[in-house]
């Protein structure tokens, strides 16, 4: 299931609450309809550990590159670039996310919001995740009021990992939240849950919690794939060729170096209630077009 959620039972979902135009109405070869997009969220939306050109380049995450994809096309039918902000900060929990970054969005008078958050609050065991899902609602309601459409991500599915496991129940509530409230108020889905592709360890960053930049160009065709639009590769969520099996050793060596250098730094800035985006921000506040 991807694009526009659409009902799956008696209750119908208010004219005045779907996407402006639906997904599926879309035909393949017409450019996209957005004219300003701006990416809310945290560290997934502002891109971190996708730096192609080195560690002190500019990051350039899956919103940054959906941006460049609806961009192209819109140039190449004839009309104006996209005009893109991103207000995403790494470490943002979702309140702030809805209360600080969607309220910004809107005062920027988008057609197109994305809203991506939930997964730092997940991370915490006593997270109460109805009530992040409940705020998540609120604030798509506030967006679909106002008739811009809203661009939504699932969790994603952790059961592969042997670090993050114990997340996995907690995040697959969140996602059927995610489903549900996109049917009720007439948002698009981007299922990172299913994606087969994100199975893979090598679409994971050292950190194994964020993406590469090979995940992060998957994620931006899935978006393409959740707004109605044809993906630019037919690859996109493809499986990778297994790689033979690591020995015990060598496993335990890298396990070893992730609790020191992530896992580590990690529960110490939980512990001192700091967040690496504490000092940080946004890195494209002012909308501008996309080249």
């Amino acid at each position: 299931m991807s694009g526009a959620a659409h009902d799956g039972g008696m209750t119908s979902v208010p004219d005045e609450h779907r996407p402006t135009v639906a997904g599926d109405a879309t035909l393949p070869g017409d450019p996209p309809r957005w004219t300003r997009y701006v990416a809310c969220g945290d560290s997934f939306t502002e891109g971190l550990w996708d730096a192609p050109d080195g560690p002190a380049a500019p990051l350039r995450g899956w919103a940054d590159q959906l941006a460049s994809h609806l961009s192209r096309r819109r140039t190449t039918a004839g009309l104006e670039p996209l005009v893109y902000a991103n207000l995403a900060v790494r470490g943002r929990l979702l309140r702030p996310i809805v209360s600080e970054q969607v309220p910004a969005a809107l005062e920027l008078e988008p057609d197109l919001v994305s809203i991506s958050g939930g997964g730092n609050d997940i991370l915490r065991p006593a997270v109460d995740v109805d009530r992040v899902a409940a705020d998540l609602e609120r604030a798509v309601a506030r967006v679909r009021a106002q008739r811009v459409d809203v661009l939504l991500t699932t969790g994603f599915d952790t059961g592969a990992s042997p670090i993050v496991r114990s997340t996995r129940s907690r995040a697959g509530v969140y996602t059927a939240h995610i489903w549900s409230i996109a049917r009720r108020q007439g948002a698009y889905v981007v299922d990172t849950w299913g994606m087969r592709s994100l199975a893979d360890g090598r679409m994971w960053a050292d950190d194994r919690i964020h993406l590469t930049t090979d995940g992060h160009a998957r994620v931006a065709q899935a978006a393409l794939v959740a707004l109605g639009l044809p993906p630019d590769r037919a690859d996109w969520d493809d499986p990778l060729a297994p790689l033979p099996p690591v020995p015990r050793l060598a496993q335990a060596r890298a396990n070893a170096r992730w609790l020191r250098e992530h896992a580590y730094p990690w529960a110490t800035r939980r512990l001192r209630r700091r967040s690496s985006g504490d000092v940080r921000v946004p890195k494209r506040p002012v909308p501008a077009p996309v080249e």
